[in-house]
């Protein structure tokens, strides 16, 4: 695909390198979500029985599912906190605070001793690892998707603004690409250490992360904020109290992102393990396939929407995926690999289309003094209630009903939720938020 919407050299107002802070946001998600995501994949496959040992392998799967929710509870609290600070003190200090505690909780997880070394301690470390990991990627989305934003021309808004969303599929290919090489080992080392290989190499890509961050500045919309002394002294208050409409639609929008994510990346590998319907190597290939395709969409998309609206490309990607879900459930059921890659390969196209507007649609709804807050707790809280619990719902659904039919209608529904909060959003909410961002380039010209 060729790119509607091409890099600029520099950004305009402030001179820096905007392939540089391209640079800061794709590399810095990336690892971010590798590490977020990396946990969805052991607790699907791995965390279970070394974690939480029992005769009933469904329990220890909800138990695993369990600890992997309590990341996303987390998410909103490092979001009001990190927020907070990014709204009074800077974008650019809690992108690297983020991807430090992101880092050492991953790193110490492969170092973390399991239930038969230490007993109980072990699933309470591990809980409180999780939380860390939650707290700092509640931070991580809203500081990148500012960088990228607040540095862009309005022009190019939409193409920055999907980088931060790249993110997630990159982090997605780099995590299920680490399990699946590790998962190649005989079962004993891959019990005994294989599976740790993954959650210790994360040390090395904070490493790299954070020295591209470093080599950024702060945004030249937060820099006139901290000019003009605008500064909110309670940010999240104000948000709520001036932009209460919007925090709520922009919450819901973001649920079905969460559902459909969480329930074909992460639910779907525990569901094949337990039913045999098909591989873990194939699964894990659809995965992989499927995240290539949404790194490369997903910025296209992104710019597109900017020609094309983002309220229009968003709501036309929320309304494919309400269909999509139930046959690509059927292909996983179906026990074709070949039709289980074609499945999430399309999916990956409706999600990318929806997915590559959305950082630019929610961030432009508020304005500069409360714009971390606000769109942080607001994108944490929807994917909170719709990814956290979807694993963990369909596992119970499954089990109840004994069809996956019962998973594609849940998160079915929560699509339709996420499209009817999208179409709510009118221009003039748009127009009002986004309006420091453009005045600043007003200014500079």
């Amino acid at each position: 695909m060729t790119n509607p919407d091409p890099d600029p050299a520099t950004d305009p107002v402030t001179g820096a390198p905007m392939r540089r802070v391209a640079a800061s946001v794709l590399i810095g998600t990336t690892i971010e979500w590798y590490d977020f995501i990396l946990y969805g994949s052991a607790a699907a496959l791995v965390l279970g029985p070394l974690y939480f040992p029992g005769n009933d392998p469904v329990a220890s799967t909800l138990f695993a599912f369990s600890t992997f929710a309590v990341g996303f509870l987390a998410r909103p609290l490092g979001g009001i906190v990190l927020g907070h600070f990014g709204d009074r003190v800077g974008r650019k200090q809690m992108l690297v605070l983020s991807l430090s505690m992101m880092g050492v909780a991953t790193f110490l997880m492969g170092l973390l001793p399991t239930y038969e070394t230490i007993g109980v301690a072990a699933p309470i470390l591990l809980v409180l690892l999780r939380l860390v990991q939650g707290f700092g990627v509640g931070g991580e989305w809203g500081g990148a998707v500012l960088t990228a934003v607040e540095h862009a021309s309005p022009a190019r808004r939409g193409f920055f603004g999907s980088l931060p969303q790249v993110g997630v599929p990159a982090g997605l290919f780099l995590a299920t690409s680490a399990f699946f090489l590790v998962s190649q080992l005989p079962e004993a080392a891959f019990l005994s250490w294989g599976w740790r290989v993954p959650f210790l190499i994360s040390i090395v890509l904070v490493g790299v992360g954070l020295y591209v961050r470093f080599t950024i500045g702060d945004t030249p919309v937060f820099e006139e904020v901290k000019r003009s002394k605008r500064a909110a002294r309670v940010p999240l208050l104000d948000a709520v109290r001036n932009y209460p409409r919007q925090v709520l639609l922009a919450t819901g929008s973001m649920i079905s992102t969460g559902a459909y994510f969480y329930g074909v990346n992460t639910y779907a590998l525990a569901y094949v393990k337990s039913t045999k319907v098909q591989t873990g190597n194939a699964m894990l290939v659809a995965v992989l396939v499927s995240a290539v395709v949404a790194v490369v969409a997903m910025p296209w998309f992104g710019a597109l929407a900017q020609r094309r609206g983002r309220r229009t490309m968003i709501i036309t990607g929320l309304a494919a995926m309400t269909i999509w879900i139930f046959p690509t459930f059927a292909a996983i059921d179906s026990g074709n690999p070949v039709l289980l890659v074609l499945a999430y390969v399309v999916g990956a196209l409706f999600f990318s289309v929806s997915y590559g507007p959305q950082a630019t649609f929610i961030t432009e709804l508020f304005d500069a003094t409360v714009r971390f807050s606000a769109s942080t707790v607001s994108f944490q809280l929807g994917v909170l209630l719709g990814g956290a619990v979807t694993p963990i719902v369909a596992t119970a659904l499954v089990a109840r009903w004994g069809t996956s039919i019962a998973v594609a209608a849940y998160i079915a529904i929560l699509s339709i939720v996420s499209l009817v909060c999208v179409a709510a959003v009118s221009q003039r909410d748009v127009a009002s938020g986004s309006a420091d961002m453009d005045g600043v380039r007003e200014a500079a010209a």
